[in-house]
């Protein structure tokens, strides 16, 4: 009888290869998928939120917004009960109708800029309203000086008053016939800067920085530009260029016939004292325009 070792010998070796295939592809593997559904988690979806028309709450206006527009206001309508706010004083609109300059001023705009032509040459004259801001300083150090006065009329002084004038302070009609005076409320005007530019095409510029006040225009440097657009730098490249220039020395250490003929030179142009004059009031009444127009444009935004 054949023992089982040799039987399994006996067998073809193509038979007995083919019965351990069969076997092993008995036994059950996952597929690819099935291996891949297994691993997989399980996905769970986020709960669903619930959908409303109810529109988000916005907080609402706090205490100090209302106090402050409130303020803005009550300061707005004090500077609106002058009259003169809104009407040109005589003085500045005949220099304006007079004038050899054309004016030009941007609502909003600090800078104010006359321009004429004098021969070949292009003349720039510009100043700033916020100079007016020297005035202000003044007037608030004199005013803390009055501060014990309690008459109505110094109450309450405005933004671009005039020195507070106490009663004792004031000088009758006949003391001032013997004293000479000619108005009991005339201050000096403060000084205003003004810078002057004088450009001929091709042979650059120069500009002359002054001083107007009372009537007098004060030269206080002269410079020259190669390049007429240094002159009024409109871009920090050129501020950063011209600042490296020599400007030239302070005009007073000058020669003073040389001093006198540049002060003529200017006159010559239009730079007088009756510019010296139209500056410092054209400042006052549009600085003042600006103003109320800031307070409204800040209480408009405040409320809304």
């Amino acid at each position: 009888m054949l023992s089982l070792r040799a039987f399994t010998r006996s067998v073809p070796h193509t038979l007995s290869r083919s019965i351990a295939i069969s076997a092993r592809s008995t036994i059950s593997k996952p597929s690819i998928l099935q291996s891949a559904w297994i691993r997989a988690p399980r996905y769970v979806y986020p709960a669903t939120a619930a959908f409303s028309t109810t529109r988000a709450r916005l907080e609402p206006a706090g205490q100090s917004d209302l106090e402050l527009a409130a303020k803005l206001n009550e300061e707005m309508k004090y500077e609106q009960n002058d009259s003169s706010v809104e009407t040109l004083p005589e003085s500045v609109q005949y220099y304006i109708d007079n004038c050899p300059f054309e004016i030009q001023h941007k609502e909003g705009e600090d800078e104010v800029v006359l321009t004429r032509t004098f021969g070949d040459e292009k003349i720039r004259v510009a100043f700033s309203l916020s100079d007016i801001q020297d005035l202000t300083e003044n007037d608030s150090a004199l005013a803390d000086e009055h501060d014990d006065l309690d008459a109505p009329t110094n109450e309450r002084q405005g933004r671009g008053s005039q020195v507070p004038v106490a009663p004792e302070d004031k000088v009758s009609d006949a003391d001032q016939e013997e004293e000479g005076f000619e108005d009991e409320d005339q201050v000096p005007s403060y000084p205003a800067r003004v810078s002057v530019t004088i450009e001929k095409k091709g042979k650059g510029a120069m500009q002359i920085e002054t001083i107007a006040q009372d009537g007098f225009i004060q030269i206080q440097n002269v410079g020259y530009f190669a390049k007429a657009d240094l002159a009024n730098a409109a871009s920090a490249e050129k501020e950063w260029t011209r600042q490296s220039l020599y400007s030239g020395p302070p005009f007073g250490n000058l020669d003073e016939d040389l001093q006198t003929l540049m002060e003529r030179y200017l006159e010559e142009r239009g730079v007088d004292s009756a510019l010296a004059l139209f500056v410092p009031d054209y400042i006052e009444f549009k600085e003042q325009q600006e103003y109320i127009r800031w307070l409204r444009n800040l209480k408009t935004f405040i409320e809304a």
